[in-house]
């Protein structure tokens, strides 16, 4: 069984290599120092069982299992953390195992076991885990890889078909999200221009208004000024009044 540890200390990352090595039976395809990078190398590595700590920066555990669960093939998930308040959370994330440190060789024998034992009786795609009450990252699939997109980096999303467009720092992205659920998660840090369009509040440079009725949004970091509906116009400016 392949086996990927992510954990942002070294020694830590050390200690499981060492213990599965006493353990035998493993191959460690890969480690990473944080959620974000667990998420990419689990794309590109396909393991079977991802240790995974649950405070690491750029993107903390919990929700790097809900990325992970997208993934075509998702692997077990065994969550490995010196805190024990998050156990509840940890298993609505779909979690095999909860392990707390220092972690004992004969309680990571196990939990690797209930590991084996998922995936060898999974489903075709596990069940989602629980989404976070609110992500710092979207996660969009590309032809087996996952790249992961920094909300705070979002310009605009714009629904396209069955898909939504994220309009990003670096680019474009397809996600499967609707924006309906994007707006009840983001509303907040979103505004909602069109039917089809959501444009960051920390976006918007100006609101300009044509004679005709139409109103134009335009961007800090983008070349483009997109259209605000009649419908929504009047809440746009009231948003930004307030911002």
């Amino acid at each position: 069984m392949k086996l990927l540890i992510a954990d942002d200390e070294p020694l830590a990352r050390r200690r499981l290599r060492d213990l599965i090595a006493d353990i035998g039976g493993y191959e460690v395809v890969g480690e990473a120092a944080d959620g974000r990078e667990a998420c990419e190398l689990a794309a590109r590595l396909v393991p079977d069982a991802v240790i995974l700590d649950i405070a690491m920066p750029v993107l903390d555990g919990l929700e790097a299992a809900h990325h992970l669960a997208q993934l075509p093939n998702p692997p077990a998930v065994i969550f490995c953390t010196a805190y024990d308040e998050h156990a509840l959370a940890a298993f609505e994330a779909q979690a095999v195992d909860y392990l707390v440190k220092p972690i004992r060789g004969e309680r990571l024998a196990e939990a690797l076991a209930r590991a084996g034992r998922f995936r060898h009786g999974m489903p075709a795609r596990a069940a989602p885990a629980a989404v976070p009450a609110r992500r710092s990252h979207l996660s969009a699939r590309m032809r087996g890889s996952l790249r992961l997109i920094p909300v705070q980096d979002i310009r605009y999303l714009q629904a396209e078909d069955k898909y939504v467009v994220v309009h990003h720092s670096h680019g474009e992205d397809l996600i499967e999200d609707t924006l309906k659920a994007l707006e009840a998660e983001f509303g907040d840090g979103f505004i909602r221009v069109h039917r089809n369009c959501l444009v960051a509040a920390h976006e918007i440079r100006e609101l300009q208004h044509h004679p005709d009725g139409r109103g134009l949004v335009c961007l800090r970091h983008y070349p483009v000024c997109l259209e605000v509906s009649r419908r929504n116009l009047r809440a746009v400016r009231e948003r930004l009044t307030n911002l």
